[in-house]
């Protein structure tokens, strides 16, 4: 007798346990202060869930979040960075079949196609984890002077990151732009794909239970314009990431940012002129993500947030010989 059958044989009926997905915001997980949601739906068309709307004053609470989290996370040695994240990656790959089912319904994959996605995200995730005590070679370092001094140029973190996740690639692009801006030391506010928002609702969800201190990711969904107007126009956001802007939103976040100098990553979009041939970078109300984010990444993400720091030394003679060190 199976164990859903009743002493007389009929079966017994469960109800239906659906997932509830909240917003994570400072390390917990609020609902949208608002209390909307909006119905989320798979490529057919079919309800999957309902997600959290974010409001105006959930983009302010998450910035509020992401600079308490600031010195402590901008303070903590690389390595330490680095072991954080390689817990995060543990941590994906030990809820893969969830991704897999979540990023299958999203896209519209086949579970093969999804599985190679998640698989392909857990290893860009362990792929910045890496970086994470290399980039200050790479980018820093003794500079050749002449004169009596020298000087030595590290890289620091720029702060709060607002950015716009991808609309289309729902887990393997939201962690292409995620995970660099943590890397380098910065703390993120991330706008989830407005279609797509349960892969990284999910991702709240396991960074939550991984080393990562609360506040250094935030995680919102809902409409990306409404959210990211207020986050380029924050006095206390110092960049912006536009990846998951279309060309005519993206151009008025750019100038709401220039108010206090934020940093600006400008998406990668393609048009396509009369004769169908697809154009670079354009102001095409309706051009789209054009990112290919199966493709070796390289350093731009990491450095896009990062700036210089410069520190002079004066060099002194020893004794009468001249001789310096």
């Amino acid at each position: 007798m199976s164990d859903r059958e009743s002493t007389n044989g009929s079966a017994e009926r469960r109800l239906s346990v659906f997932k509830t997905y909240k917003l994570y915001v400072g390390g917990k997980f609020p609902r949208s202060e608002s209390g909307r949601v909006y119905e989320v739906t798979d490529s057919k068309d079919r309800w999957l869930a309902n997600a959290p709307q974010s409001s105006r004053k959930d983009a302010r609470d998450a910035v509020v979040a992401a600079r308490k989290a600031f010195g402590g996370w901008s303070g903590a040695t690389a390595y330490n960075r680095g072991q954080v994240l390689y817990r995060v990656a543990e941590m994906l790959e030990g809820r893969r079949e969830q991704f897999v089912r979540e990023v299958a319904d999203a896209e519209g994959l086949s579970k093969s196609k999804a599985a190679a996605v998640v698989d392909a995200a857990v290893d860009r995730w362990v792929w910045y984890a890496g970086w994470t005590d290399k980039i200050g070679q790479v980018v820093g370092g003794a500079n050749p002077v002449a004169g009596p001094f020298f000087n030595l140029s590290t890289p620091e973190p720029t702060g709060v990151v607002a950015v716009l996740a991808p609309q289309e690639s729902s887990f393997l692009g939201l962690v292409s732009v995620v995970a660099p801006v943590i890397a380098t030391g910065n703390t993120a506010v991330v706008v989830a794909s407005a279609s797509s928002p349960l892969p990284a609702l999910s991702l709240g969800e396991v960074l939550a239970t991984s080393d990562l201190p609360g506040g250094v990711v935030n995680i919102l969904s809902g409409v990306t314009a409404e959210l990211a107007a207020p986050l380029a126009a924050h006095q206390d956001v110092n960049a912006i990431d536009l990846t998951g802007a279309d060309a005519a939103l993206a151009k008025e976040l750019e100038v709401a940012a220039a108010d206090n100098l934020k940093r600006v990553l400008r998406p990668h979009v393609t048009g396509h002129g009369p004769d169908g041939e697809a154009r670079g970078a354009t102001d095409d109300p309706q051009a789209v993500d054009a990112e290919d984010w199966s493709a070796d990444p390289g350093t731009r993400r990491l450095t896009a947030f990062l700036e210089t720091k410069t520190v002079w030394h004066p060099t002194g003679a020893l004794g009468a010989s001249g001789s310096s060190y």
